[in-house]
């Protein structure tokens, strides 16, 4: 027991904490009105890159909930046409489409691009997203939970299991991508080379070729990535190559 605790204090409650301080220390809006939501200015406009695109993006959320975890969405661009952007948000119908610059940023946090596949591949697999979009099963107005989820990481983690040949998992600082509902324990990859096992979001675990090795308690993940070499640590993410 002792052992337990000693292994949650150093990986999962002093990188939160520091996380926390670092996060703390810095500037952020003060609040939803003052933050700056236009393109950050990352991709390209959509007249200019004609080829097909997809793109899985990411950016800090807003206050001190930023120093332990992102919001993410997806983009998606056939060839010769525009962007659309696919988020999940907190409140009203919870699947939005266009309501943000497609690289716009997140609470004035600068996206990242996790992902980026183009020209024939993205526009075979741009349907399959699609599809994977509109079977969401939590779309209703309600139902969106900050934690452990459903959110805007768990829709983003669902299109991405649906359509494994996007071959990549959110990150681990993706706060709620681990939420399955309670009884659906054991996740299999598609293509067999992930294993999850999840205790509705609040505790579980995961190996595979995508995600390394994984202890995820509370939405926080521990872990060690050795195809990719990185340590993962709570609010500080992927530390490594």
């Amino acid at each position: 027991m002792k052992k337990l605790v000693l292994f949650v204090l150093v990986c999962f409650i002093a990188p939160a904490l520091a996380s926390l301080g670092v996060r703390a220390a810095g500037s952020q809006p003060n609040s939803w009105h003052n933050a700056d939501w236009s393109s950050s200015g990352i991709l390209p406009r959509a007249q200019v890159h004609q080829a097909a695109v997809i793109h899985v993006m990411a950016a800090r959320t807003g206050g001190l909930k930023g120093a332990l975890a992102v919001h993410s969405w997806i983009v998606t661009k056939r060839e010769n046409g525009r962007y659309n952007r696919y988020d999940k948000v907190g409140w009203g119908s919870p699947i939005r489409h266009n309501s943000y610059p497609a690289d716009g940023r997140w609470y004035s946090n600068e996206p990242d691009i996790l992902l980026t596949i183009e020209g024939e591949a993205a526009e075979r697999l741009i349907p399959k997203v699609e599809q994977a979009i509109a079977k969401y099963p939590y779309a209703a107005r309600g139902d969106y939970a900050i934690w452990p989820g459903p959110n805007s990481n768990s829709f983003v983690a669902h299109v991405l299991r649906e359509v494994p040949e996007l071959d990549i998992t959110l990150p681990p600082e993706a706060v709620g991508r681990d939420y399955r509902p309670l009884g659906d324990f054991i996740t299999i990859s598609s293509d067999w080379r992930d294993l999850e096992v999840s205790l509705g979001g609040y505790a579980g675990l995961a190996i595979g070729a995508r995600h390394g090795f994984e202890v995820r308690i509370a939405g926080l993940v521990f872990g060690i990535d050795v195809l990719r070499p990185a340590l993962k640590l709570p609010g500080f993410g992927r530390i490594g190559v």
